[in-house]
């Protein structure tokens, strides 16, 4: 019954789409991507599938039912790639003979990414092979399932580092070989043009027979990638760079061979061109190691953020500190930080207090203090204190394996610009081949009658100055750089569809609470009404410490914000005796046998208490956007405090760069009108392109509003109730100290919460769509020009070998400009945490406290 049981669910499991990224060996242009696409697209089972040629990797989603990795693997083999699998061995306890060893190996080979599993029972060792992802956790529950144990034998190393130096090691190699045998034959063709060194060269250099021993091994040896290249496309009925390579050296190759045994025989064919075929291979095989090399770069970005990953955590055990791997961290587990150290996964503090260095996660440097109570995230830097927390996300869940999941997923999605390349590929190389052929001919019978050497030469150069790599490398490349860039600074940019259409926003929705303000009320001013003696600091202390004894009972928002400035002021509360809750009015409450009432006019009103003197100062913060509360004792109106939602340090000025970047801004808020109004003229919003008393699920409303007219629209936000709007914006913005349905619902998550990444992220992509069409431009230019100059015959191979060498590493060498891409320079914005400052201004001002009775309403700061 059990594993009946077990197989229900693994079937009831797998029976979910199941996404992978593929690593994806052998690619060499647009056309390989393409071709493998579509591949991937017509495989049974498959419900969507992209290719990057940059980071030669694919993006893949199946039905587990009816295709799995394996197949996968087959169908991308089939077309003559390699797909770049990795092996991890797992200890496995339990087993006691050859039919447990069985039950494993079936187990381990249900799991979506597993391409293959072994279980040796002498060894009692799995080795499970496998694409994509596999976490530990998988293998332990597959395994668990069929009652045995499962733990890794070994760690895991960096796949995609290692895939990187193995293929630049292979291109280093077979440079080395080819430009040892290229070198005599480049010496001939320079002795060739000039007539001195010519002379001053010895004999042999000149030799037929001696080109062709230095030309075959490069041919041969340092060419074969092109020729098995070749025949898969081929074998496809496709083509792609190397079948260009391939035709244009071969032609050279066979004709100065052909010279070479039987130049006598051959009318007018005296001129061997073994020089052409070498160096155009080795060229060529120098471009795609400095393209290899550079690439490598591209991923810098992900590979900074998982060597921020602790590789240990040290986990209180018994009441001892037990130093264990981080993959060993559980839920529940309390982990001890030393000062220097790095925090190994998220949870909440219980114990101590600190300063943590969180700007991998931000981007702000600024550390931000911590105490119980407050979340900690893995891979920030404890600055100074010791202190205890307890581990909430591990493994996969944790914040740093999300941003780089994100980051993954946006660097392996194809932005719609891409698209017009991928086009231009899928149709170039035929085209450029049906051009060499009419260039030969043209040549051959009409240009030059007769001339078979100028034909082939000329036939040579319109295949190998035509490579379309550059083109398929110009999007992703600047994609990849432009979105890495971004999660340095905590703009997480979920595809670069995204990061594509942000350049094309005129018009932002910014949310008031939590985007624009900080999303939790504050206490901004006291105003004690006496006069004289009476007045002054001590009595506007004596109002606060009287409105936040009466509220010290109070769940409320605005009551809590009062009872917190007076703690955080050191004052010393009153005992409560007696509370109630008024709702809509305010409360009513016996502090030190006295009767104290604190709210709005319509609690005083129903009691018949005269407000007149507090009248003034009440509307006076009303029109300021501030919800006003009367404090009177037994009857007796002693003052007004001022509670609001203040506005973010950094939100205006953020908001005055929008507008002069040509964006629109409007502001959206469930607030009354006039409060609404007061917070969009501090930060410079229009009136009329403020909205108020919008409920939640209008929202999207307002932003299909703003489309209808035209505009492409952003939407800011960071509420559960923002969700839909973020999800029907052109480009959604999510706040990360936000709820997690709003980040989820965005395209773009800002993780400092401060509006400048909004600012940022928009300054971003337009620098890298820019930098997008740049390398379209001069790969089209590039192709354009040099084609019909090689047709013509005024461009020798050789030059051709050159120019399209360095093409590719001209376009991956301008999408790495983009690194230095400058964001503003902003300061941190304020964070309080635990018992922070409650009653702060945005700039961490004291809130103001007025004596009504003074001749002069000015300010008067109260001091602890």
């Amino acid at each position: 019954m059990t594993d009946a049981r077990t197989e229900m669910a693994v079937e009831s499991r797998d029976a979910r789409p199941v996404r992978a990224t593929l690593d994806i060996g052998g690619m060499t242009c647009a056309s390989c991507a393409a071709r493998i696409e579509r591949k991937l697209q017509r495989t049974e089972g498959v419900t969507h599938a992209t290719v990057n040629l940059a980071l030669e990797k694919a993006a893949v989603e199946w039905d587990p039912r009816r295709a799995s990795a394996a197949s996968l693997v087959d169908a991308i083999q089939s077309l003559g790639y390699q797909v770049r699998t990795t092996e991890r061995r797992f200890r496995i306890e339990g087993m006691t003979c050859a039919a447990c060893a069985q039950r494993v190996e079936r187990a381990l080979s249900r799991l979506p990414s597993v391409v293959q599993a072994t279980v040796n029972l002498a060894t009692e060792t799995a080795t499970v092979r496998y694409v994509g992802d596999l976490s530990d956790d998988e293998v332990r529950r597959a395994v668990e399932a069929q009652g045995y144990r499962a733990s890794e034998a070994e760690p895991t190393p960096d796949r995609e580092r290692e895939a990187r130096a193995r293929e630049i090691s292979r291109q280093r190699r077979l440079l080395a070989l080819s430009a040892l045998f290229s070198l005599p034959l480049l010496t001939y063709m320079l002795g060739e043009l000039i007539p001195t060194l010519g002379r001053a060269l010895p004999s042999v250099v000149f030799d037929p027979w001696f080109q062709l021993a230095m030309a075959t091994p490069v041919q041969l040896v340092a060419g074969w990638q092109f020729y098995r290249d070749s025949y898969h496309n081929l074998k496809n009925r496709s083509a792609n760079m190397s079948v260009l390579v391939a035709m244009g050296t071969t032609a050279a190759y066979l004709y100065s061979l052909a010279v070479t045994l039987a130049g006598p025989l051959v009318p007018g064919a005296h001129h061997v061109y073994f020089e052409t075929s070498a160096i155009i291979i080795t060229l060529i095989i120098l471009g795609k190691y400095l393209e290899a090399v550079a690439k490598g770069r591209t991923s810098e970005a992900i590979r900074k953020l998982m060597g921020l990953q602790p590789k240990t955590a040290r986990v209180l055990r018994d009441g001892a500190e037990v130093e264990v791997p981080v993959e060993q961290v559980e839920v529940g587990d309390r982990i001890v930080v030393r000062p220097g150290e790095k925090i190994p996964v998220d949870g909440v503090v219980v114990e101590g207090y600190s300063a943590v260095d969180e700007s991998m996660l931000t981007g702000e440097s600024l550390p931000v203090d911590k105490g119980p109570g407050d979340i900690v995230i893995g891979a920030t830097l404890n600055k100074t204190g010791r202190f205890v927390f307890e581990a909430t996300r591990v493994g996969k869940e944790t914040a740093l394996a999300q941003i780089i999941r994100i980051v993954e997923e946006a660097q392996g999605r194809k932005a719609p610009i891409q698209r017009y390349a991928d086009r231009v590929s899928a149709y170039f190389v035929p085209a450029v081949i049906a051009v060499a052929a009419v260039t030969f001919f043209v040549w051959y019978l009409w240009a030059a009658p007769g001339d078979f050497t100028r034909a082939l030469v000329n036939f040579v150069a319109v295949l190998v100055i035509a490579c379309p790599c550059a083109m398929g490398l110009a999007t992703p490349t600047s994609i990849m750089v432009g979105t890495g860039k971004g999660a340095e600074r905590g703009i997480l940019i979920k595809g670069g569809e995204h990061l594509e259409l942000a350049h094309k926003l005129n018009g932002v929705i910014l949310d008031k609470t939590g985007t624009i303000t900080r999303g939790e009320p504050v206490l901004t001013d006291v105003v004690a009404l006496g006069s004289g003696e009476d007045g002054g600091p001590q009595a506007a202390l004596e109002v606060l410490r009287t409105a936040a004894s009466a509220e010290a009972g109070s769940e409320h928002p605005l009551g809590q914000a009062i009872a917190q400035a007076a703690r955080d002021r050191g004052l010393t509360l009153e005992p409560l005796a007696g509370f109630e809750a008024i709702p809509g009015h305010g409360v009513r409450a016996e502090v030190a046998g006295r009767q104290v009432l604190v709210g709005n006019r319509r609690l005083f009103a129903e009691r018949g208490i005269d407000v007149s003197q507090a009248e003034p100062h009440v509307a006076r913060f009303e029109e300021q956007g501030k919800t006003a509360m009367i404090v009177a004792v037994d009857g007796r109106v002693l003052g007004v405090v001022a509670v609001a939602d203040t506005v973010k340090e950094g939100s205006a000025e953020a908001i005055r760069e929008l507008q002069r970047m040509g964006i629109e801004v409007y502001m959206l808020t469930g607030d009354n009108r006039r409060t609404a109004v007061a917070i969009a003229r501090q930060v410079g919003i229009d009136e009329a392109h403020t909205f108020a008393e919008v409920l939640p699920q209008q929202k999207a409303d307002k932003v299909k509003e703003l489309q209808v007219r035209g505009k492409v629209v952003g939407m800011v936000g960071d509420g559960i109730n923002d969700a839909p709007a973020l999800a029907t914006a052109d480009v959604g913005f999510a706040i990360g100290t936000g709820a997690d349905v709003a980040i989820e619902s965005a395209d773009v998550t800002l993780m400092s919460g401060d509006l400048m990444g909004l600012v940022d992220s928009i300054r971003l992509s337009r620098a890298t769509i820019r930098n997008v069409r740049q390398n379209l431009f001069w790969a089209l230019f590039y192709n354009t020009v040099g084609i019909p100059v090689a047709a013509a015959g005024f461009l020798s191979p050789v030059l051709a070998g050159a120019a399209m060498a360095f093409s590719s590493v001209s376009v991956v060498t301008n999408a790495l400009r983009l690194r230095r891409f400058r964001f503003s320079d902003r300061r941190a914005p304020e964070r309080r945490h635990g018992g922070g400052d409650g009653g702060g201004h945005g700039d961490g001002r004291v809130p103001a406290v007025r004596d009504a009775g003074r001749r002069e309403d000015r300010p008067v700061h109260v001091t602890a």
